[in-house]
């Protein structure tokens, strides 16, 4: 109330609003498994949205409106899992769906990474996984959230190179052409397409690099020389697997949302698994009510407190 003209009169007072920021980030595609004869494709990265500090999106998307959250209302954060890793005669699984949920809010959410594919055409998802066994389409991603995957492609004499996952920052890389066994290869050639490249963010205080395409599977074109797997994209991309010393994908990083490695053609090498997700929450620390669910790391950057969930939970403003 206030003192007006010798009475008390009721005042109607607003809150301030509450903007936060966010960075949304799906889980990781897993790579297939290879084959005697062809290195398989790699895991695309998860689906990558951001509202921070006019930073892009994935897919070269543009950097989104903040969310502008509601005094005692709880927010719902899910962060996807990776997708796993193809083993034996398998392909990848796709990654799972991130989101921020809540009254008020138009839910942000994230598609999963595609799965690589030991012979066929990429899983599409929010960064589309590598194709295997020579199929020479490349895979979709989703717009304003990550690119498509590499193909594969024959080298002659029977061997194929596995095509790279598609990173939230770039293409994943087709397999080259040509045959190593009419000479001009050395040991560390693959003949597979490296992961597309994930993005940079400041959302946490310093640059962290997410959401990178894993490496496609290296060929075999005999059984003594080590042809390397093609390395992952930047942000936690999982390496391709080599033709003879280590012939198994590697996983992409742990909520990174990265795509893993392919399995390469030595015998029945498996894939590696997608990493997890992550959602990450920026908001003024005056406003910031330490209530949460799920215990996110909770970190602080000038004025501002971060809330980064690797595992679901919730907040409430």
């Amino acid at each position: 109330e206030s003192y007006v003209g010798g009475g008390w009169k009721k005042v109607t007072t607003e809150a301030y609003p509450i903007l936060a920021d966010f960075i949304v980030i799906a889980g990781g595609g897993g790579g297939a498994a290879g084959n005697n004869a062809a290195g398989a494709g790699a895991g695309g990265a998860g689906g990558y949205r951001s509202s921070y500090n006019n930073e892009t999106s994935g897919g070269g998307g543009s950097s989104e409106s903040n969310i502008t959250l509601t005094a005692g209302t709880q927010y719902t954060i899910t962060v996807g899992a990776g997708g796993a890793g193809g083993t034996g005669s398998s392909n990848g699984s796709a990654g799972s769906v991130s989101s921020i949920a809540g009254t008020g809010i138009t839910t942000i959410s994230t598609v999963g990474g595609g799965r690589g594919i030991r012979s066929g055409t990429g899983g599409s998802g929010g960064s589309g996984g590598g194709s295997g066994g020579g199929n020479t389409n490349n895979s979709s991603g989703t717009a304003n959230q990550g690119y498509g995957g590499g193909f594969s492609k024959y080298h002659g004499n029977g061997f194929y190179g596995g095509g790279g996952g598609g990173g939230a920052g770039a293409v994943g890389q087709d397999a080259f052409g040509g045959s190593p066994l009419a000479g001009g290869w050395v040991s560390g050639d693959s003949g597979a397409g490296a992961g597309g490249n994930g993005v940079a963010s400041t959302i946490t205080g310093s640059s962290v690099t997410r959401a990178g395409g894993g490496g496609g599977g290296a060929l075999m074109p005999n059984g003594s020389t080590n042809y390397v797997g093609a390395l992952g994209g930047s942000g936690g991309g999982g390496n391709g697997g080599q033709s003879v010393a280590s012939p198994n994908g590697t996983a992409g990083t742990a909520n990174t949302g990265s795509g893993g490695g392919a399995g390469s053609s030595q015998g029945a090498s498996s894939g590696g698994a997608g990493g997890a997700g992550v959602v990450i929450l920026r908001l003024p620390t005056d406003q910031y009510t330490g209530t949460t669910t799920g215990s996110p790391t909770v970190t602080t950057s000038g004025d501002d407190t971060i809330i980064t969930f690797n595992s679901s939970g919730s907040y409430t403003a």
